[in-house]
């Protein structure tokens, strides 16, 4: 539906917040607004940066899939935009499913940007196989509402056209646009010493599983400036409030957990905001390590990156943008940075970077949606507008026993209970009403209610403070 005359274009973004937003630490991670995973934040960010031209309005639905909320969307929207990753996993199937029953009530052009498919380095699909009923009715859905869909490289275009669909376009990640045509790495030394500034990531897997521990241990011993940077809600958790409640605190061997030395010396961080993530990059000398969105805040920061492959998602997005990148499986634990710095060849990276990104702006225009870069003033008005604002520093290990370390945390909890408590008066007098007018049914159907809008964030905030 396209806009009516003298009315600013709203574009809904599939985000878990504005760029704008600006949250304290504890209420970024108890609303979760990564994601579950920071670099869900540097792919969304770009886009909102990208689309917002004037005359447009970005908004942020928050990664909400609301189906009830269709009539509302297409009411006040005039196009929503998808912004996705390793989407066709077997793990994201039930949000997928979600999303194809959103999409399909919608009426106005949805667009999806960078989706992929996740195998193993072989490209091998064989596991997507039970999911391809959801991945069909999903990328049907979207193409009934737009010119193409947007993947993120050479495995996830051939899937989607073994199944049928021809209207694919590979153009990587929006992440990779956010400065425009022009991105340029180089490296500021001629090798990495003992005085480098070196950041490594990785997934708990890859550490648990795939050896990077070994490789972490023996840099961390080698290189006294090396930081560890997490990217998942609980490694987040870890270093803010010491929580060990999920699952990842059983692989002690991260440094994100408290009993990892890294963790110890104060050489963690995990950021709540790009912004920030990518300004502390460009600090340092070079990054590497599995995370694909790491090493891309690295590379947007100007900074060296290698990016360690372990699965096809990482491996085809390297190829696309020519980004330095070793196979996980052929590492040993003698890997040293310095031989990475030393291999790692930009030409390619840096070289092909316009014809990529007239790519992907080509792909926005057949989708009908306009780009700062082309339509606007190149993204100045959104970074004067981040100037203005003050984001929080990268979250660093609770090794402070402090008062003002105790204060900002416990200041947050005893805030948070106070407004559960008011939530939970309220909720009661629901369930007084519902027992005096509509009997056992209303009245469990309140008491439901409340033990879910009260219950699990004070237990959250009770199990914190115990840590």
């Amino acid at each position: 539906m396209p806009p009516t005359p003298n009315r600013e274009k709203r574009i809904l973004l599939r985000s878990g917040k504005s760029p704008y937003d600006v949250f304290p630490v504890e209420e970024a991670l108890h609303q979760d607004v990564i994601a579950t995973n920071s670099g869900n934040l540097i792919f969304s960010d770009a886009s909102h940066k990208i689309l917002e031209t004037p005359g447009t309005e970005v908004v942020s639905n928050g990664v909400r899939t609301e189906v009830a909320a269709a009539d509302r969307i297409n009411e006040e929207y005039d196009a929503f935009v998808v912004p996705l990753a390793n989407a066709f996993r077997p793990s994201f199937e039930p949000q997928l499913k979600r999303l194809t029953r959103l999409i399909s009530r919608l009426r106005i052009p949805v667009v999806v940007l960078g989706i992929g498919a996740q195998a193993g380095l072989s490209y091998n699909a064989a596991r997507l196989k039970p999911m391809e009923p959801s991945v069909r009715e999903f990328v049907s859905a979207v193409l009934d509402r737009s010119a193409s869909i947007g993947v993120r490289g050479e495995f996830t275009e051939k899937y989607l056209k073994d199944l049928g669909f021809r209207d694919v376009e590979v153009i990587g990640c929006p992440s990779l646009f956010m400065y425009g045509k022009e991105l340029a790495v180089t490296k500021r030394a001629s090798a990495l010493s003992g005085d480098s500034r070196i950041a490594v990531n990785g997934s708990h897997s890859a550490v648990q599983k795939q050896g990077l521990d070994k490789v972490i241990a023996r840099a961390h011993a080698r290189y006294p400036h090396l930081t560890f940077i997490g990217q998942n809600l609980s490694d987040a958790r870890q270093l803010h409030w010491r929580d060990l409640s999920h699952p990842n605190a059983r692989v002690t061997a991260i440094p994100t957990h408290p009993d990892h030395p890294m963790y110890r010396e104060d050489k963690v961080r995990v950021y709540v905001d790009p912004v920030t993530w990518i300004d502390d990059l460009r600090g340092y000398d070079f990054s590497f390590g599995s995370r694909i969105h790491g090493n891309i805040a690295a590379l947007l920061a100007g900074t060296p990156a290698t990016v360690l492959c372990g699965d096809s998602r990482t491996l085809e997005l390297c190829r696309y943008f020519d980004i330095p990148h070793r196979r996980i499986d052929k590492l040993t634990a003698e890997l040293d940075p310095a031989q990475l710095y030393e291999e790692a060849d930009f030409t390619g990276f840096s070289g092909g970077h316009l014809e990529r990104f007239e790519r992907f702006t080509a792909f926005l225009d057949r989708n009908g949606l306009e780009n700062t870069f082309t339509h606007g003033d190149g993204g100045a008005a959104f970074e004067a507008r981040m100037k203005e604002l003050t984001f929080p520093a990268g979250v660093r290990p609770w090794n402070d026993a402090d008062l003002a370390s105790l204060t900002s945390r416990f200041g947050w909890m005893h805030s948070r209970i106070a407004e559960l408590s008011l939530d939970n008066a309220q909720l009661k007098r629901e369930l007084e009403r519902g027992a005096a007018t509509s009997g056992t049914a209303a009245s469990a159907s309140v008491y439901r209610r409340a033990r879910r809008v009260v219950g699990r964030p004070i237990r959250r905030a009770l199990q914190s403070g115990r840590q």
